[in-house]
């Protein structure tokens, strides 16, 4: 019985974000890849030194004595996320308005405001490397890693990966994550294997790989002397994490699941059900989408959720 529900979810599931793609984010069919920038991970890194190793602060991180409320998108693309459509300060004055709301539900743990932002973006065209994969101009990470900073604010750097593997993706991110505000997302449905191509496929990480991002994000934060990074991987679809089951939490960083797509209210929940609630591994996370969620849940709606989120997020 549970198999028969899974697949009758997944049908539904497919087509709700087949027709999201094609309407909005459609692989970043909407970004050229100069608004991205078009750098090689190799282009974007800077020499780092070798600092020393120092766990001294790992024993401390935003979670779990905080719930996180993040701002989703790429600056000047309204279609892909609520990012795009504000400059940072007007930007700042939505969450804090949104954030409010949540404050009135349940404010038993203080509620801590951040952006996700999209580091690299999928492509519907190969780009000379090949990839499927533009990464974001080095002004764009680093204006923003100086807002976040200058505000108190959390940073996500969120990677789709395209034909890259995953650590060649986000590695070359070091010169953000060594802030120590700074944390890692990773966006499995742009992830493409073989002859994939993004918005074509839903792509897929592994296990393996989720855990090397894990243990990459431990050394980083122990190279720069950092409090515990987060790491949150986007799920929509249970074939987006390959043998999700072996996934474990590791000790100095924090893993969220975060239950991706869009929908009405009940399939939300389905969603939410079937790749948090029945898969759980750390902490639980939800997006909601301003544009595509008809009705969008409420406040009350998303802290109703069994587990109750520890991550909200808004695209």
């Amino acid at each position: 019985m549970m198999e028969h529900t899974r697949r009758g979810w997944t049908l539904r599931k497919r087509l709700h974000r087949r027709q999201l793609m094609s309407t909005g984010l459609g692989v970043a069919a909407g970004l050229s890849l100069a608004q991205a920038g078009g750098l090689a991970p190799s282009a974007m890194a800077q020499d780092q030194g070798t600092p020393t190793a120092n766990t001294a602060n790992l024993s401390q991180g935003v979670l779990p004595d905080h719930r996180l409320l993040l701002y989703y998108g790429f600056p000047g693309n309204e279609n892909m996320g609520i990012l795009g459509e504000y400059e940072p300060e007007e930007l700042l004055t939505h969450l804090e308005a949104e954030a409010e709301r949540y404050r009135a539900v349940d404010d038993s743990r203080p509620w801590k405001l951040g952006l996700e932002l999209i580091a690299s973006v999928a492509q519907g065209a190969p780009q000379a490397d090949n990839t499927y994969v533009a990464d974001t101009d080095k002004k764009w990470l680093d204006s923003y890693t100086q807002f976040t900073k200058d505000n108190d604010l959390l940073l996500f750097l969120d990677v789709q990966m395209g034909r890259r593997e995953p650590k060649d993706d986000y590695a070359g991110l070091e010169p953000w994550l060594k802030e120590d505000h700074v944390h890692l997302g990773i966006d499995p449905e742009f992830h493409m294997r073989d002859n994939e191509i993004p918005g074509q496929e839903i792509g897929q990480v592994t296990a393996e790989e989720v855990t090397e991002a894990q243990n990459w994000l431990v050394d980083l934060a122990g190279k720069y002397g950092t409090t515990r990074k987060v790491l949150i991987v986007h799920q929509f679809h249970h074939t987006m994490i390959e043998d999700k089951d072996k996934i474990k939490p590791v000790n100095n960083v924090d893993l969220v699941i975060d239950e991706d797509g869009w929908g009405p209210p009940e399939m939300k929940q389905e969603t939410y059900n079937v790749v948090i609630t029945q898969e759980p591994i750390e902490y639980n996370g939800i997006k909601l989408f301003y544009k595509q969620d008809d009705p969008i849940m409420s406040a009350e709606d998303v802290l109703a959720l069994d587990p109750v989120p520890d991550v909200v997020i808004y695209q």
